[in-house]
């Protein structure tokens, strides 16, 4: 994969961040913006086999205090707003006017958010696993509802947090993982990342879970996630749905597991609904994007 990189570096988009980004592919050749999950995922070398790199410029970034970008795991300065303002940086930084954007889980949540403040600047959005960023959503995979499929992960998940606690989970662990002791840090970043993953794709042993953990940079991860979600993700209630008009005509392809515990189809669907011109696969599948029915669609849609 390195042998495709056109150009990587750290972006300073404040006194405080740099972002890690790299360009990928041809120079000339359709451009698309790579927009991670989590938060705090960062993007990673499996990423970029959805793209043909001789078709294809493709940029990945690491958003704000993840992975590779500086500093690691920082909630400081580090919200919705700021990383919409980075992608514009990044955009101006590298002389491109609009954009392709393909994002998943979170990623389509930023992605939708980019793309409704600053509809001029894309061509076009592909999303993978819808997630709004609402009560709901946030809810829904921090308090339970999926108890009935996975009530073992759930258990585990949510006995880490005093029963007198007046914390929400998302602020127990986010709390643990800032201010407690080295233990604690290591003990909360891993046990939020173990609940993500055990119900991210189907029939996973413990053993794969741990090894899924130990390839990603986990600890930002986990740290981001509960600082995002202790703070409704930093967007109004329901503010996508509520300006999917912005959206005008951009195409809109949506590709989405019918079994994603982590996103229910029924967000994909109500934005689907909303949108003026979108397209909805709906695969027999999870949440995760190495689930071959939704790599397949992915990859089939970016090189027709």
């Amino acid at each position: 994969m390195q042998d495709n990189i056109i150009e990587k570096g750290l972006l300073e988009v404040s006194n405080l961040h740099k972002i890690y980004y790299e360009v990928c592919g041809n120079i000339n050749g359709d451009c698309y913006l790579f927009v991670h999950g989590g938060p705090g995922a960062g993007f990673s070398e499996n990423d970029k086999r959805f793209f043909d790199f001789k078709r294809h410029k493709v940029i990945f970034f690491d958003q704000r205090g993840s992975s590779r970008s500086k500093p690691f795991g920082c909630i400081e300065e580090n919200n919705t707003p700021y990383l919409v303002d980075d992608i514009n940086k990044l955009l101006n930084h590298l002389n491109i006017d609009k954009i392709n954007i393909f994002g998943g889980s979170w990623g389509t949540t930023l992605s939708l958010v980019y793309a409704i403040l600053n509809p001029e600047r894309v061509n076009s959005l592909l999303l993978r696993a819808i997630f709004l960023g609402d009560k709901k959503s946030i809810d829904h995979f921090t308090n339970g509802d999926i108890k009935d499929k996975y009530p073992k992960e759930l258990n585990r998940f949510k006995n880490n947090v005093p029963l007198d606690s007046s914390l929400k989970i998302s602020e127990y662990y986010l709390d643990k993982m800032l201010n407690g002791t080295d233990e604690d840090k290591e003990f909360y970043s891993y046990e939020w990342a173990f609940y993500e993953i055990s119900i991210f794709k189907r029939s996973l042993s413990d053993q794969e879970i741990d090894t899924i953990i130990k390839q990603i940079p986990y600890h930002s991860l986990s740290i981001l996630e509960a600082h995002y979600l202790s703070n409704n993700c930093f967007i109004e209630e329901n503010f996508i749905i509520k300006n999917t008009d912005k959206l005008g005509n951009i195409p809109v392809t949506i590709i989405h597991g019918e079994k994603d515990l982590i996103c229910p189809i029924e967000y994909a669907q109500e934005l689907h609904e909303k949108l003026n011109n979108s397209i909805l696969y709906i695969e027999d599948a999870g949440h995760s994007d190495t689930e071959p029915t939704i790599e397949n669609r992915i990859i089939s849609f970016l090189n027709e």
